[in-house]
Formats: structure tokens, sequence, C-alpha cells
């Protein structure tokens, strides 16, 4: 059996073990990146295809007579036509559950920078000020703590419920938002009341028709002015020209972003254009330990062994 891997690159291999998954078939194609251009040509004849970010279309599905399994190296499958794999009898796969530690870590790595101020105090002392300081120790920006602060979590799978733990561990209080689609439940508070009186939100919800804007301007004037705002779930979940203005209008005190609606950003963003040690963004690396990548790739491996075996695992249609 034949397969290939569009975009390999986008798992940055240099650190990771391969070995496992190219054990699993008898031929394997890894291409760094595949160009929309490239895909037709590329999966034309291979039974298994592995894709982290590039979209595998109806007519890329319909075109492909031999594809039998398509493993999409993330959890997301929005890239695959799954309509058109099941209708092809094609097994759509999924990797699940491989970032929690990383996610989490990254998120409170995030929040104690900004509580903590540690890139200000870090400029500061790059700058010369503490020599400068009359006292033994330079500390004249505000520094905050997490215990006892209310932490809001929006989406509370498994990504939340790890925060929500190890924000506990922090002696932090944790409050839900419930979510409007489903029955309520008793230990949830609407996201109006979540956003009111939280000291920090933190999204961990996927991005769909529900969530896409969830967080804009009215939710944004909402929220407490000494609130911060984490997001390292999907960019488009927030309004970005709306957290800019917040920050600029002082209505929340801080926000720290790992995604953006477009990445990546060539053709810019209102986030990165504004500068201030109140934001921080990083460019989509909560999930990305070498931990976290090897389990994904793991993942992968896994997946194909059970599907060669006839079983399918974290099947997402049925193919």
């Amino acid at each position: 059996m034949r397969g290939v891997v569009l975009d390999l690159d986008s798992l940055s291999p240099r650190d990771l073990d391969l070995q496992a998954l190219q054990r699993q078939l008898d031929h394997w194609d890894l291409h760094p990146h595949t160009n929309p251009d490239q895909v037709h040509e590329r999966i034309a004849d291979a039974q298994v295809v592995v894709t982290n970010k590039v979209a595998l279309t109806a007519g890329h599905i319909q075109s492909s007579p031999a594809l039998k399994l398509i493993c999409v190296a993330a959890t997301g499958t929005d890239n695959i036509d799954l309509e058109a794999a099941t209708k092809a009898g094609i097994q759509v796969s999924n990797a699940r559950d491989y970032a929690t530690a990383s996610v989490v870590e990254h998120v409170f790595a995030l929040l104690l920078t900004l509580t903590r101020q540690l890139d200000r105090y870090r400029d500061r002392v790059h700058n010369g000020d503490w020599r400068h300081s009359r006292e033994f120790c330079l500390f004249d920006e505000t520094i905050g703590e997490l215990s006892g602060r209310t932490l809001g979590i929006i989406g509370y799978g498994v990504l939340g419920q790890a925060v929500a733990q190890v924000a506990r561990a922090f002696s932090m209080n944790v409050q839900v938002a419930q979510n409007p689609h489903r029955a309520p439940q008793p230990d949830r508070v609407s996201l109006k009341t979540l956003l009111a009186t939280s000291d920090v939100v933190t999204l961990h919800c996927p991005l769909n028709d529900a969530t896409r804007g969830l967080i804009g301007a009215s939710e944004l004037a909402g929220m407490k002015h000494n609130a911060i705002l984490i997001n390292t779930a999907r960019g488009g979940i927030v309004d970005e020209q709306a957290l800019v203005n917040a920050l600029q209008k002082n209505q929340i005190q801080s926000a720290a972003i790992d995604v953006l609606s477009e990445e990546p950003p060539n053709k810019g963003n209102p986030l990165l254009d504004y500068r201030s040690p109140r934001l921080i963004v990083t460019p989509h690396v909560a999930w990305a330990s070498q931990s976290a990548r090897q389990r994904l790739v793991n993942e992968l491996s896994e997946n194909i062994a059970a599907f060669l075996r006839g079983n399918q695992r974290n099947a997402v249609n049925r193919g």
C-alpha cells in the first residue's frame, strides 16, 4: 500500500521519530508542503493520505479511486469534504487529545506572564533599570496573583476540564459557560454572567457557525475592566479589531492570543499592528511541544494500524 503525507513540515519533524508511522505501509511519499494545484497528482494512486491543513475537496476525493483512508493530523476536520468521503466509502480519522498538556501549559504561561508582568520586568532589567534602583529590588509595575481570582472557561471538553484542574491547583475559582445549544446544566452560568464576573476568560471551544465571532465588541464591553482574555482555540472566535479597540479603551486589562483568523497572517492583522505589553500574540504554538507532536505522529500510526486490521479508530465518518 502507498501512503502520502501532504504537509509534513506542518508538524516540524526535525525532532520527531517517524519510524512507527513509516512501518505501517510499504511505501510513503513524504512532502514538506503541498499546494492546492498539486493535490490531485500526489494522491492519485495512494490508499492512505495524511494531511494536517491541506484541503481535500470532493473533486480530489472523487478522482482518487484507490483512496481508502484519510488521516487528519489534527482534531478538526473542516479541511476535508466528509460528505464526499463518506459517499466514496473512504474512512476519515482524526487525532485526539494529543496536545492537552501542551495547550494547558501554554495557557498558564501566557496568564502568568501577564499577571506577573514578566515581559515588562525582563525588559526593565535588560534596559538597566534595576542597576539604578534605590532599593534591592525593582517592582514598580504592579504584580498580581492567580490565587482567589475567578477563571471563566468557554468550552468544557478535554482541554477546558484540564485547564480547570490546573486553575484549582493555583487556588483559582472556576466557572464554566453554559452551552446554549445543549440542555441547561445546574453547575454552568450564562455567557453574559461568565464574562461579567470572571477575572480571566479562556476559550476552548471549536470554531463553527455558533462560535464564529462569539467574543465581539458587546461581549468585550461586558467584561470586567481588570479582566484578561486568553484564546488558544481558534482565531475566528474573537473579533480581532474589537479586541484591539477594547484594549485601547481600557475596557479589559490585557489579552493573550495564540491563534488568528488567517494563518499565517500574510495580509496583516490588527492584533499584530497593535503593540502593547498588555497584549501577547504567539504564532499558534500552544499545541506544539515536542512531546505533543510526537504523540500526534503516534496517533496517526495507530489510526492506520487499526484500519489495516479492519477496525475503525478515531473515525469521524462512516466511510
